[in-house]
């Protein structure tokens, strides 16, 4: 079964968010927990934990479809000890946070060289990273999120994905989100049904299905392998309709959080009607 939904605002607490996925007709959903673009916030106020986990069941929604993005000031491969210190200590407050709302995802970009160390080296401190973090934790699984390739950004091929998992010492803690957007303009067809085969037959081959937690499903506005992250409406921009056809007709993505980050969230409701209308 498909669990589509979209990255909804948490404005004025995260309790509403359940209830703005639930207003578009989602069965899924992401949100910022924080404000994504602050190192600290508030702790989160019991009452609003109870208030999400009550919404949440209101908006019938399971926690295991929720898929939380992280702070994007968060960089878990920076080259130098205060940066990756200090990403660290965010990173450990964000799957915190999902520990008390009782969430089991956490969504974030593996981070950037800012071109001072080469891309293997700040691969294994993402991945180190997560070792650190997970050891400090329970129950939340840290799911890193393939990118555009733009800068000195990490994540942008398979073959990122699966060193960082391999340096991660629980596996059981550790998956991925494919952003359709990013696979695309990191060098990845998906235009045709004979496309996505060859691309799905490459992660499975690189990293495994058995890693996939989540989906982003956005459509592009730069063309294949243009390595710039910027997101289009479904059917709008450079990816078109047939991947994301392909993907609500293939099981291999049953059962996670498929959430759009697509442009104009009025158009939302009509994109995950739309979605469920291939199946």
């Amino acid at each position: 079964m498909k669990y589509v939904g979209a990255h909804v605002s948490a404005s004025g607490g995260v309790q509403n968010a359940p209830l703005n996925a639930q207003a578009i007709g989602a069965r899924a959903f992401a949100l910022f927990t924080k404000n994504q673009r602050q190192w600290r916030a508030k702790p989160l106020s019991m009452e609003a934990i109870e208030a999400f986990r009550e919404n949440l069941q209101a908006a019938d929604i399971n926690a295991r479809h929720v898929l939380p993005h992280d702070s994007y000031l968060i960089n878990l491969g920076h080259p130098e000890p205060e940066g990756l210190e200090k990403s660290r200590n965010a990173f450990l407050e964000e799957m915190q946070r999902c520990e008390q709302l009782g969430l089991s995802l956490l969504n974030f970009h593996p981070g950037a060289t800012l071109r001072k160390i080469d891309e293997t080296e700040s691969l294994q401190l993402v991945a180190d990273s997560i070792n650190w973090v997970l050891e400090q934790t329970k129950g939340v699984t840290a799911v890193i999120e393939n990118t555009a390739g733009q800068g000195s950004t990490l994540g942008y091929c398979f073959e990122h994905l699966a060193e960082i998992i391999d340096g991660v010492e629980d596996k059981s803690r550790v998956g991925v989100c494919l952003d359709t957007c990013h696979t695309f303009v990191s060098g990845y067809d998906l235009r045709t049904a004979e496309a996505c085969d060859e691309t799905f037959s490459q992660f499975e081959t690189t990293v495994g299905f058995g890693y996939l937690r989540g989906m982003h499903l956005n459509d592009s506005k730069p063309d294949l392998g243009a390595r710039v992250d910027r997101h289009h409406s479904l059917g709008q921009g450079k990816l078109g309709w047939e991947v994301f056809r392909y993907i609500m007709r293939d099981d291999r993505f049953d059962d996670i959080p498929m959430v759009l980050e697509t442009i104009d969230e009025m158009l939302w409701a009509g994109e995950i009607q739309a979605l469920y209308g291939f199946q």
